[in-house]
């Protein structure tokens, strides 16, 4: 006899492992044979509900299966997949259990976006609704003989069916409707027309969306370029890294400009050949463009693409597309890791830093961690590239002989990296300047622009101004429903919380008191955008013709912004573009000759034990962007603090000195690499009742901890989140520490498996967390 064990399609801990249901001759009451990775219809006490197959086991005797067989009720019906593999059901186990997370929402990651039948509620009782997304088809016509044959057959005067004849020759023997509508005008009935006669045929052919940004047909593809001495070292490193065939791991540390891109691209060419596939994963979206075609130009069209700002069709084309076979390498983000790509050989995690990879909401995974997981049982090689890689990689690689390091100190245009000035902003203040551009940045902005050259400014702060405040009374306008001031928008003069969305219009005045003296405070992208302006119409050597091209969460909210402004900006022969952290990597344009940092406290006194660490490599990655061809490069950081370790070390390219630093205060404060930590999230709709779960919970976790491992542990008492409030939630949580090399989850997965869920207040685990805010 075979069982199914299926995990409901349903986000609730009490239904949270999967059950068993009967196979008759290994298939549904429908007949259909049953699979892992099927969508699967089940009953589940009076209703039906849609779950996955996660294992199909066969037993010699009735009496060998766990469950009595005559309890058991049977699969109803297949309803689509499968989607995924016995592996795939692994790696969904193994994220459920690390990350403390629903089943179901591990299994989720393993699904075509939209693609999935699901059960609704009506007034008559449940109904099943098909997927939201499925396939596209278009008409397209075919010439079935040649032109030539077909135009004689055709008398002079039947215009119509010679223009389709010719029309269709032209572009090779076939075309769309759409576009055959667009060359000749209406040409439904001269189809039907020619399809009558066997001259053409009209056919249903699936649409790709997306397909347009594909190479076109027959496109020739670029050879490997000639590796420098570093990348021939990088690229022997990860071969031998590759024939261990153990899961090893090489972090490629190349500063910017060093040419990591091509040793990916020549490492995936040697993967290919051995029959293997690749991922490659990249850490914001605006990347994606860029690299996409990188890869496509090697490797054609059999490079899939999974990112967010896709459609949901284009996903699911996509996502098809790979499981079909058609592509040999998948570009994404994070989410790109779970693609249905078969027999992966290697992983590349490119800016391997970045916090982009560690997910925040159920399952909170980090992506390197599963491709370290993925790689080891697939005998596989994980790729972590970064001209600043994380203090946790590279004290792994200290201690871990699997972990290999592969260095690229130079660039490949054999020029230095740019020289790194710090400007002290509160001597500028001294000194009477009231303005955010230093002298320093306005006299090299000005140079910069006279040589007809373009310049990058980063300011990690979108908005007009941080916020509001009344200079009579004190009051700062505050989002109802988090624990954070409102952000000063110019753009429709109005506020904006940058975390649940809420907005308001501005007020004329003050609601507190009353006073008009309503002053704008801190400055954001809007707000640099519109000084900056000022400054370059008043420069003799820039003028208002200069172009600034402002790259924020505002500007780059729809599809294709990213890629437009990046284009905008390389097009001019003279330009300067401002815009977030996401400016700050992954830009290659030969002709920056400064960058500049307007703030680079932003992130320095955020209550983080990571804090120093993300200033350092912000102000190191972005002041790559300078000095990548044959002009010199020039940075400038503005800072109140030029005397922190991290301003320090990245103005003088001193990595170790900096990272000794902080490796001393981790350690001295008990923060990894030397400790391993889970934050337990509680939130909910009452002050009170969040407080009262948060204290029953440390009580539990106190005895739990003192009995099963003792005092080797670490358990901080509950206290409020730096944001307390956060889209109408209270938040606390309590923080346990382990020591370096122990397993966190399993004590902490026993417990919370067991757990009843509490009402009052909704209870999350955050292993490994990349902050504790």
């Amino acid at each position: 006899m075979q069982t199914a064990s299926v995990i409901l399609d349903i986000p609730t801990q009490a239904l949270d492992s999967p059950y068993a249901y009967g196979l008759a001759d290994g298939c549904a009451a429908d007949g259909e044979p049953v699979s892992v990775g099927n969508a699967v219809l089940v009953p589940l006490g009076s209703r039906k509900a849609v779950g996955f197959v996660i294992a199909v086991d066969r037993w010699e005797t009735e009496a060998a299966c766990p469950v009595d067989p005559r309890k058991l009720k049977g699969v109803t019906r297949v309803l689509a997949g499968p989607f995924f593999d016995e592996e795939g059901a692994a790696c969904a186990q193994f994220l459920a259990d690390r990350y403390i997370a629903p089943l179901s929402a591990c299994v989720r990651l393993f699904t075509p976006p939209g693609g999935v039948p699901h059960l609704v509620n009506g007034p008559r009782g449940q109904r099943l609704e098909a997927p939201a997304v499925g396939e596209v088809e278009e008409r397209w016509a075919v010439l079935t003989a040649p032109a030539e044959e077909a135009l004689e057959q055709l008398s002079k005067t039947a215009v119509k069916q010679r223009q389709v004849v010719e029309a269709l020759a032209a572009a090779g023997g076939s075309l769309n409707m759409g576009q055959l509508n667009q060359q000749v005008g209406s040409a439904s009935a001269p189809c039907k027309a020619l399809a009558d006669r066997g001259l053409v045929a009209v056919e249903a052919r699936r649409r790709m969306r997306g397909a347009a940004e594909a190479l076109p047909e027959g496109a020739s593809v670029q050879e490997p370029l000639p590796l420098l001495p570093d990348q021939q070292n990088a690229l022997k490193v990860i071969n031998e890294a590759r024939a261990a065939r153990d899961g090893s791991v090489v972090v490629l540390d190349g500063v910017t400009g060093s040419g990591k891109t091509e040793v990916y691209l020549q490492a995936i060419s040697a993967v290919l050949a051995e029959g293997r596939t690749a991922i490659v994963l990249v850490p914001e979206i605006s990347l994606t463009p860029q690299t996409v075609g990188r890869f496509r130009a090697r490797f054609g069209n059999r490079v899939a693409v999974m990112h967010s700002r896709m459609s949901a069709g284009e996903r699911f084309d996509q996502w098809q597309f790979i499981q079909s076979g058609g592509a040999d390498v998948v570009v994404g983000a994070r989410s790109a890791l779970f693609a249905p790509l078969a027999n992966v050989g290697l992983v590349v995690i490119d800016e391997e830093h970045e916090s982009t990879y560690k997910q925040e909401s159920q399952p909170r995974y980090r992506a390197v961690d599963v491709a370290l997981w993925m790689m080891e049982r697939a005998g596989g090689t994980v790729v972590l590239g970064s001209a600043t890689p994380s203090i946790e990689t590279l004290e792994r690689l200290g201690r871990d002989g699997r972990w290999r390091r592969a260095a690229m100190p130079h660039r490949t245009n054999g020029k230095p990296l740019p020289p790194i000035e710090v400007v002290d902003m509160a001597r500028e203040f001294s000194a009477g300047s009231r303005s955010m551009f230093s002298g320093a940045l306005t006299c090299a902005l000005a140079d910069t622009l006279a040589a007809g050259r373009k310049a990058v400014l980063l300011l990690n702060q979108r908005g007009f101004a941080k916020f509001l405040l009344c200079r009579d009374c004190g009051f700062v306008p505050s989002c109802p429903s988090c624990a954070t001031s409102l952000t000063y928008h110019e753009d429709g003069a109005k506020l904006v919380c940058h975390h649940c969305g809420y907005s308001a219009p501005v007020p004329p005045k003050c609601p507190e008191c009353g006073s008009p003296y309503l002053k704008k405070f801190g400055a954001g992208t809007q707000r640099v955008e519109a000084d900056l302006r000022a400054l370059l119409d008043a420069m003799p050597e820039a003028g208002p013709e200069v172009p600034i091209i402002r790259m924020d969460a505002d500007t780059t909210r729809f599809k294709g912004a990213h890629e437009r402004l990046l284009q905008a900006f390389g097009a001019q022969p003279r330009a300067v573009l401002l815009g977030t952290q996401m400016i700050a990597k992954g830009l290659d344009f030969d002709d920056v000759a400064l960058v500049g940092v307007i703030n680079a406290d932003t992130q320095l006194n955020l209550p983080d034990f990571r804090a120093a660490e993300r200033t350092f490599n912000l102000i190191e990655q972005v002041a790559g962007r300078a000095g990548r061809g044959d002009v010199p490069g020039q940075v400038l950081v503005q800072t109140y603090e030029p005397s922190s370790a991290a301003i320090m070390g990245a103005a003088r390219y001193a990595r170790d000195w900096f990272v000794a630093g902080e490796l001393q205060k981790r350690r001295l404060f008990s923060y990894p690499p030397y400790v391993r930590m889970a934050n337990i999230l509680i939130w909910g709709p009452s002050l009170d009742d969040v407080k009262d779960v948060a204290a029953q919970l440390h009580r539990q976790l106190e005895v739990l901890i003192r009995d099963q491992v003792g005092d080797s542990w670490q358990l901080l008492a509950p206290v409020p989140c730096v944001l307390e409030r956060l889209r109408g939630a209270w938040r606390w949580h309590i923080v346990v520490k382990c020591p370096q090399g122990s397993d966190i989850s399993p004590l902490l997965l026993g417990f919370f498996r067991q757990r009843k869920a509490d009402k009052r207040a909704n209870v999350a685990v955050d292993i490994d967390p990349l902050d504790l805010l």
